[in-house]
């Protein structure tokens, strides 16, 4: 990974003093719009290679490992005759016993979803309290936490949403520390045990574990997923380093002290979670991350619930870029922390980029106006743009174990989700609050992607009467290879918005598939959702394992959801069956 980060970094740096070459500047319009798009990319390129190589040390102390040991006390376990009930077991931190409540947030999500969360959860090793917060004040789900025997909490408006739900919760509860889980994302029975040790330092306000998905269906649910593996393999680890690895939102435990310390979870924007991770870090507290898998949730599968997500996260970084700038004198900020909320702030202008790279090409094929001089061959560009984009995606490989043709699609279409961030973030337009894979109301998925169809009948004309003009001249240009790739790019982003009108229209019931993977970010591998069941059968599993070629230790098909919990003394920790293939 070094090494790669490494060569990657140079082709940046070399595609760089080539886009500024001034001998190779082009005619003035679609050269700017080159820059002003490139710069967005290479900055972040950059930015992101030296935070990856800040990241090679782990965020676990001497302190830590000591914490862990002696979490349990296992004489008055077994004296008070708790040893095969490990969620009952009390919590010691720095030698004293400490009350941790978890929340599952809820807001409309499937019954079945909750109840998987929710019996999870109450499982998890270490004395703890699980609540279900109800913003959804269903009937049912009352119902079920009193059937599973945690604590319900319901409140009578919505205001704030989920920060607000999270801070309601926190004036009943009165934990030293809480954890907050999405309905959706089903915890893993070591999550204390892998996060609490942590708070031996009494600096630290949260711990933050990885967002990893059971749902990889199709291809937006992949597209969804996969793209945020680099940034919780690599990234997030790396910010451990500049002490500002920043909240997700779910899987996080947190000090009550710190939260109290900035006045609760903040409200006033629907990217809570980096908003409130912005406020601990300028009141000094410190923040951990660790890569490791405790917790199974939904990634996006339709294209409205995937576009109301980033929606959601995109406007929350531009607010911040626009109304609390981290590079301001204001902010009490260390230099390393300003420069990471600034990537953070502005990293979704890297998904505007390609739209403005989009309309280069027409430019040429309509008003002859190029990038770049005539004096250039397209093969001296393409090797500069290949020492920058070939590496890019060498990087992704090796991150991702191979090529996910659905990262490109989406990344390349999603520009207008993103000006449409920008655009709230400026004018403080007022969103609502969508829960991500809910399918309370089925849309067709043309209703949210009415520009990206606008833009490819444009670039499939332009690719047309560009094809053309090259055979008139018996030369292919570069506008027109392209022009053309954009284009099967939106076309296979349209096939994918058919396929799913479709299956919208003629609904089946299926049974869930047993096969279907998850990308575990800790080592990249695709192992097996968490789905709700009371035994794990381990010789069938295996052998299931065996047969789709995954013999290995490491790619075990239920080592992320269950081998780990063998390394701990009970193997119970899932006896009340939460994981199986």
């Amino acid at each position: 990974m070094i090494l790669l980060s490494l060569i990657a970094t140079l082709g940046i740096l070399l595609y760089a003093q080539f886009l500024l070459n001034p001998s190779n500047r082009g005619d003035f319009i679609p050269y700017v719009m080159v820059i002003v798009a490139e710069t967005i990319l290479v900055t972040h390129a950059l930015l992101s290679m030296w935070t990856i190589l800040s990241g090679r040390t782990s965020a676990k102390t001497f302190g830590y490992h000591e914490a862990r040991r002696v979490m349990f006390d296992k004489k008055a376990i077994k004296a008070a005759g708790l040893t095969d009930q490990p969620e009952l077991w009390p919590i010691l931190l720095n030698g004293k016993q400490v009350l941790v409540d978890v929340f599952i947030t809820v807001y409309g999500e499937d019954i079945e979803k909750i109840r998987a969360t929710a019996t999870a959860a109450m499982a998890i090793k270490g004395k703890h309290r699980t609540w279900i917060l109800d913003d959804g004040r269903s009937d049912d789900v009352k119902a079920l936490a009193d059937e599973l025997g945690c604590h319900y909490v319901r409140r009578l408006s919505s205001g704030g949403a989920k920060a607000g739900n999270i801070n309601h919760a926190l004036s009943i509860a009165k934990g030293d520390f809480f954890a907050v889980f999405d309905a959706d994302f089903v915890p893993r029975p070591e999550f204390l045990v892998e996060t609490m040790p942590f708070f031996e330092n009494s600096t630290v306000a949260f711990v933050q574990t990885p967002q990893t998905y059971g749902n990889l269906i199709n291809m937006v649910s992949r597209g969804a997923g996969y793209m945020q593996t680099v940034f919780y393999k690599f990234v997030q680890p790396g910010r451990n380093h500049f002490n500002a690895a920043f909240c997700v939102g779910t899987n996080v435990i947190y000090r009550r002290a710190a939260v109290n310390d900035v006045g609760g979870i903040y409200t006033d924007s629907k990217s809570e979670d980096v908003w409130t991770s912005l406020m601990l870090h300028e009141r000094g507290w410190k923040t951990i991350y660790i890569p490791k898998t405790l917790a199974v949730g939904d990634a996006p599968e339709t294209i409205e619930a995937y576009t109301k997500q980033q929606l959601r996260w995109a406007t929350g970084g531009f607010e911040i870029l626009l109304t609390h700038n981290p590079l301001s004198p204001r902010r009490k900020l260390s230099m390393d922390q300003r420069i990471m909320y600034l990537v953070t702030a502005t990293h979704y202008l890297t998904g505007i980029a390609p739209g403005i790279l989009l309309m280069v090409p027409a430019l040429e094929v309509f008003f002859d106006l190029r990038p770049v001089n005539l004096t250039i061959s397209w093969q001296t560009w393409l090797l500069f743009y290949a020492g920058f984009y070939l590496l890019q995606i060498l990087l992704a490989f090796y991150t991702l174990g191979s090529f996910r043709w659905e990262v490109l699609m989406l990344a390349a279409v999603s520009f207008p989700i993103y000006i449409s961030a920008f655009y709230n973030a400026l004018t403080k337009k007022e969103q609502k609050w969508h829960v991500t894979g809910s399918k309370s109301k089925v849309q067709s998925p043309f209703n949210f992607m009415i520009p990206q169809v606008l833009v490819f009948f444009f670039l499939a004309f332009t690719s047309v009467v560009s094809i053309w003009r090259d055979l008139g001249n018996s030369q292919l240009s570069l506008a027109t290879a392209w022009c053309v790739t954009n284009t099967f790019i939106l076309g296979a982003f349209i096939v994918v918005a058919f396929k799913e009108s479709w299956h919208n229209k003629h609904p089946r019931d299926l049974v869930p598939d047993p096969v279907a993977g998850i990308t575990d970010v800790e080592d990249g591998t695709e192992t097996a959702p968490a789905v709700l069941a009371n035994t794990i059968d381990r010789p069938a599993l295996e052998a299931q394992a065996a047969a789709n070629g995954d013999t290995t230790e490491k790619n075990d098909t239920i080592s992320v959801l269950a081998a780990d919990a063998a390394e701990d003394e009970n193997t119970d920790d899932i006896k009340n069956g939460v994981y199986a293939k």
